[in-house]
């Protein structure tokens, strides 16, 4: 039963009064603000490598993005919030491939080097766009060993050799999953999984990674573990990020950017600092 005292706002905090789902969207929808592209491009240092226009896309005949608009510059991380169903993970989907695209464009890179990625297929935005999907929990291959999975994420290799070359060259970075190289994906720890989820996607050395609900069912000192992977692969490495957080606050304590998503379309867009501070966002978000 859900205390009606200790309950607010939405994914976390502590709380005094219970907001649905349905509320939740009505008061966001209430606070939404004028974004322009001007705008976009600027939270994107104005070099945007990853850009959205006009999107509308969905499932079937069912439109879930209407006119999006999106901007996240090389290296930086952008993380979406907002109610379930606003669709965020939609977008996600979008820029890899897995759903409806009706309209509008997703394009990689800037100048001379910018790709339109709409209408590629998954398998093509991994091997020619760089373009990488770590999806929620449970999508590695519990019967294969630590090892096999990661061969596994190189299954677009030319070679054979080069997916277990590449695996190795995971297994220096993170001593944790050497360790367990011949273990079964099966027997490890949340923290562990996720970390080879994550490990898998950076066989193929993307340049762009999607993550999808990176807490997601993870202990406090895992999740802790997995946002600092995270700003590794950004800070150290220079993978772009594009992440959908349940934990709004942890989100957007590691984010450049912050989205707030509302029944399909782009509410409110800043900094990640600036969106910890805005008392609105917090209020509906982050718990008060």
């Amino acid at each position: 039963m859900v205390d009606e005292e200790k309950t607010r706002g939405y994914h976390g905090g502590s709380v005094d009064s219970v907001i649905s789902v349905e509320e939740v969207t009505r008061q966001a929808a209430a606070i939404a603000e004028d974004i322009s592209l001007e705008q976009l491009d600027e939270l994107a240092g104005n070099k945007p490598h990853v850009s959205i226009k006009n999107l509308v896309a969905g499932y079937g005949q069912m439109e879930i993005l209407h006119d999006l608009d999106l901007r996240v510059g090389k290296a930086q991380s952008l993380c979406l919030i907002g109610p379930n169903g606003a669709g965020k993970s939609t977008i996600l989907h979008a820029i890899f491939g897995f759903n409806r695209i009706f309209s509008g464009t997703i394009e990689v890179g800037s100048g001379s080097e910018m790709r339109d990625v709409t209408r590629m297929t998954p398998n093509q935005k991994l091997a020619q766009a760089g373009i990488a999907y770590i999806l929620q929990d449970k999508s590695i291959f519990p019967g294969m060993t630590v090892e096999e999975n990661l061969w596994m994420g190189g299954f677009l290799k030319n070679k054979p050799n080069e997916a277990k070359q590449a695996a190795e060259m995971v297994f220096d970075k993170y001593p944790r999953l050497a360790n367990r190289r011949k273990h079964k994906a099966g027997v490890l720890s949340g923290g562990e999984r996720r970390l080879l989820e994550i490990s898998r996607a950076l066989v193929m050395d993307p340049e762009i990674l999607l993550v999808d609900e990176p807490s997601i069912g993870l202990e406090p000192r895992f999740i802790d573990m997995v946002f600092d992977i995270l700003d590794d692969l950004q800070n150290t490495e220079g993978k772009t990020i594009i992440m959908v957080e349940q934990n709004a606050k942890k989100g957007l304590e590691f984010a450049d950017i912050g989205y707030v998503l509302v029944s399909g379309q782009l509410a409110i867009a800043g900094k990640g600092d600036d969106l910890l501070k805005n008392s609105k966002v917090g209020e509906l978000f982050l718990g008060g």
